[in-house]
């Protein structure tokens, strides 16, 4: 049995390494925490699932063993991607549910990303569990809850069927990286009338082919050259956990998120005109104006999941996404990230175009970077923000944006700086209209990140 670590407790989520901060003992513990929040929110019962990892068996017991000795119901999916335990707390009997996930992490890594009573928790709820689990003197429910095993597959990929609709069929080429979503993902986008290449879509917690984590070029380098080889018209990739997307054009170009978000909203604004569209302090700055031209009011927002989630809910803006490839559908949908839904709802608007990677290729774009990390020690990146935040001075009359870090827009591109809540990093990344502009903004940041931390090794 492991001690309890306060540091597994994060921002979204809980994440630890699998013997050394997280095992069957802890996973107990957390399910008895999560089961008395939910009793007391008035939830009977906990739907829960877990993705390909190994550990994931041995958790996912303990887990529901903690729930059910709270007194809590527990309805299991088994193996399944992170959305589709989100999908059960709004089609079964609950609104709660936890997710055994460690998402793109490597493979000793696991997790819970957790529902409590339709709210995906984070913050101040996630150390609530713990505070909760210090203080628990070892009792259980003297009436235990049940336990009872549920196949969602086959109502899950109805829905979406019964939603998503293809002009015309199209040849597709899909890269799970051993992650869950190959167990869903060929079947999905084969039942919309699609010829599928199936890349690493058996589920592997060894991840042995390569990262299941789409933000990052060098995982997608097999599927740019599988549609360079093949006569695919378009790749789309997915994390470890099937909540992300990711998507690559014919010519082998990446399509981030923020500009996967332009497609996205252009066509909920049809539906929707002159909603709020959110979208978080990473994207880029074309994606504002686009919105606006499109009809609809752009709303920029703290980066995180469960932070998107619930301004989402918040605002009734029925779409939101962030650049790390979580996409928001509230438009047909539930409102809850889905890289399955959202590859649907992509190869619909795509099918519609003769040339869909022309369409893709079209969309406004700058010279940018991908994110880069600024890797400190534990604390000091919240620490080093702070600073920034109250000393860094940048010449001329450049807009200054501080809802999640530091976001200085220029007439010419943007830099940022934001803490990571995850990890001891300060996240920075960088857009411009011209290669020199883009040298110039990061000179701006590297000048005032070195006059408050004069060692601070960074990574341009």
């Amino acid at each position: 049995m492991l001690p309890l670590s306060s540091t597994i407790f994060k921002a979204y989520d809980i994440r630890g390494i699998i013997a050394k901060t997280l095992d069957a003992s802890v996973a107990h513990k957390i399910g008895q925490a999560f089961g008395q929040a939910a009793l007391a929110k008035g939830e009977q019962r906990v739907v829960i699932g877990r993705d390909g990892r190994l550990s994931g068996p041995e958790l996912t017991a303990a887990l529901a063993q903690g729930l059910q000795a709270a007194g809590v119901d527990v309805i299991d999916l088994g193996v399944v991607a992170t959305p589709m335990v989100y999908f059960g707390t709004n089609v079964l009997d609950t609104r709660s549910g936890i997710m055994v996930t460690g998402s793109h992490n490597p493979p000793d890594y696991n997790g819970f990303k957790m529902v409590l009573a339709g709210e995906a928790i984070h913050g101040e709820a996630i150390q609530a569990l713990y505070h909760s689990i210090v203080a628990h003197d070892g009792s259980a429910s003297a009436k235990p809850g049940s336990y009872a095993t549920h196949d969602i597959r086959a109502a899950y990929l109805e829905r979406i069927l019964g939603d998503v609709k293809l002009t015309r069929p199209i040849k597709i080429a899909v890269d799970c990286g051993n992650g869950v979503a190959g167990a869903f993902a060929g079947d999905l986008f084969r039942g919309m009338g699609c010829e599928v290449i199936e890349l690493f879509c058996e589920v592997d917690g060894n991840f042995p082919n390569h990262h299941p984590d789409p933000a990052h070029p060098e995982n997608l380098q097999d599927l740019i050259r599988c549609l360079a080889e093949t006569d695919a018209e378009i790749g789309i990739a997915f994390d470890g956990d099937g909540d992300r997307l990711g998507v690559v054009t014919k010519d082998g170009q990446i399509i981030y998120p923020d500009r996967q978000m332009m497609l996205f909203a252009a066509d909920v604004l049809t539906r929707h005109p002159g909603a709020q569209i959110l979208y978080d302090v990473k994207c880029t700055r074309h994606l504002a104006p686009w919105i606006s031209k499109h009809g609809g009011m752009p709303l920029m927002y703290k980066t995180g999941h469960s932070l998107v989630k619930a301004k989402l809910r918040e605002t009734g803006a029925p779409l939101g996404g962030e650049m790390s490839g979580h996409i928001f559908f509230k438009d047909r949908w539930y409102g809850f990230d889905d890289g399955l839904y959202s590859g649907a709802r992509l190869l619909e608007i795509l099918t519609r175009s003769a040339d869909p990677s022309a369409l893709l290729n079209s969309l406004p774009q700058s010279d940018s970077t991908p994110e880069l990390h600024l890797e400190l020690k534990e604390g000091e990146n919240v620490a080093l923000m702070d600073m920034l935040r109250r000393d860094a001075v940048f010449p001329g009359n450049e807009q200054i944006i501080t809802i999640d870090g530091l976001r200085v827009e220029y007439a010419d591109g943007f830099g940022l700086a934001r803490s990571s809540n995850t990890t001891p990093v300060v996240v920075m990344r960088f857009e411009a209209e011209t290669p020199a502009a883009l040298t110039r903004i990061q000179g701006q940041f590297k000048s005032v990140i070195l006059a408050a931390k004069p060692d601070a090794i960074l990574p341009f």
